[in-house]
């Protein structure tokens, strides 16, 4: 059984940055990080293979976000740089449990855990 905790969420002015966090629990192999705005559909934000080799970003955050794993320490980060007032939803952490042999990150179907989420709320 997997388990995913984020923190590092909070309010930040347009401009400045935050990172975030997911401790894990268990074995994980390919990591993402989806958001939900209010009124929106969830949607894909940044995603790492297991062992790092494969990274993938949303065009919408490419270039300002940087994802990142530390399997050592159980944690996956997305360090959130030059936060825009779009950037605000509540964002999760996901995992798969298995090997895919089709790499498709921007699809939450092939997440198998996810996190309860944490708000992430930029002022303009």
């Amino acid at each position: 059984q997997v388990q995913l905790v984020e923190s590092g969420g909070g309010l930040v002015q347009a401009g400045g940055s935050l990172r975030l966090s997911c401790a894990v629990s268990g074995r994980t192999f390919t990591m993402g990080w989806f958001r939900q705005a209010p009124g929106k559909e969830r949607e894909f934000v940044a995603a790492i293979s297991r062992h790092s080799i494969s990274i993938s970003y949303a065009d919408s955050v490419k270039g300002r976000f940087t994802i990142s794993r530390d399997n050592a320490k159980n944690t996956v980060y997305l360090q959130m740089n030059r936060l825009k007032f779009e950037d605000t939803a509540v964002y999760y952490c996901a995992a798969e449990s298995s090997p895919t042999t089709a790499w498709r990150p921007q699809d939450g179907s092939e997440y198998d855990y996810w996190g309860q989420g944490t708000q992430v709320t930029v002022s303009s």
